[in-house]
């Protein structure tokens, strides 16, 4: 057991290693000088910030989140999960807005980017991507790996160190995988990627983005909206009149056991609301399935293709795992009249 417990603590060491180096490059980003002090000396120093030590629950909860969400994004052995949900996608942009090498290209809207393998994936086929996330932690890790990763497998990454349950056999546990499977400055596209940080809600609402995007592709994101009609005015706003919004995930309501008014600490304070525009801002209500395809044809929407349940994929499933969570989630393409 102590082997065990010595061989965990190494992965732990090793993810660690990859924070802090995510940590660096968004100090850096940020114009800020290298704040990080070794575990020898914080205490005793008197220049430390005021945050450092001082991650909440919550902020563990989402670092642990963000290293399953390097896997499934940015590992070879994340593959399966990719496929299952990216491909489908992409299919769907060749076929109804094929890209367009012109002087504007196709522009395309991926909200909820999450750690930008999708955006990148968007921009590598061709097309002008835009990422809008609003978690500083995925924002600060899709930068590290997208800018500040000089080579394909350059990081160790031990994604189920911190699981103990459900193994065959620890070796499961403790398997190593290295991050990025590719190197994306490497890569060569005719297309270009950007990304933005903020509130989908608000950001896209803006004067400048009437009308801005050819397409909006949403992949497991529609169920984080405590009110999806915001969701759907939203790419109302922001989406061509002809463009296409096009969907893939399932209706698993983030908001339903929780009021969309809490922070990340659980308390009711300090809620972002302009003029009830936020994702937070208008209450909270779960449509299924059959609601939100009767809610998007009275917004308008034309249908050109919807299905539910003819794939099914997991999501950060540890494949060698003894408990599995399968999604049939729904897939559908929608344009704006």
């Amino acid at each position: 057991m102590l082997d065990t417990l010595s061989r965990v603590d190494k992965a732990i060491d090793a993810n660690a290693d990859i924070a802090d180096a995510i940590l660096e490059s968004g100090l850096q980003s940020m114009g800020i000088e290298s704040l990080l002090i070794s575990i020898d000396n914080s205490a005793q120093s008197t220049d430390a910030p005021k945050w450092q030590g001082a991650s909440t629950k919550v902020d563990l909860d989402k670092a642990r989140s963000t290293i399953h969400q390097l896997y499934r994004d940015w590992s070879a052995e994340g593959i399966v999960e990719r496929s299952a949900c990216y491909s489908p996608i992409l299919a769907d942009l060749h076929n109804y807005l094929p890209p367009d090498n012109g002087e504007e290209g196709i522009r395309v809207l991926v909200p909820g980017a999450g750690l930008g393998r999708l955006v990148f994936e968007i921009c590598a086929a061709g097309y002008h991507a835009e990422g809008n996330e609003i978690s500083y932690h995925q924002l600060l890790t899709s930068s590290f790996i997208l800018n500040h990763t000089s080579q394909a497998n350059e990081w160790p990454l031990y994604p189920w160190a911190l699981n103990f349950s459900n193994h065959v056999r620890r070796e499961d546990q403790l398997r190593r995988v290295m991050i990025p499977d590719v190197h994306p400055a490497s890569i060569r596209s005719l297309g270009s990627m950007g990304m933005t940080t903020g509130d989908f809600c608000v950001l896209y609402r803006g004067d400048e983005y009437k009308d801005a995007f050819d397409a909006v592709t949403t992949v497991f994101f529609i169920d984080t909206a405590p009110n999806l009609i915001t969701y759907i005015e939203t790419v109302l706003h922001c989406l061509k009149p002809g463009g296409v919004w096009i969907n893939l995930g399932p209706l698993l309501w983030h908001f339903e056991d929780r009021s969309p008014k809490q922070n990340d600490t659980g308390n009711a304070e300090n809620t972002i609301n302009v003029e009830s525009q936020d994702i937070g801002g208008s209450g909270s209500f779960e449509l299924s399935e059959d609601e939100v395809i009767k809610l998007l044809e009275r917004f308008g929407f034309l249908f050109l293709k919807h299905h539910v349940g003819s794939m099914e994929t997991g999501y950060v499933q540890n494949p060698r795992s003894m408990l599995r969570a399968v999604y049939r989630p729904s897939h559908w393409v929608v344009r704006k009249p």
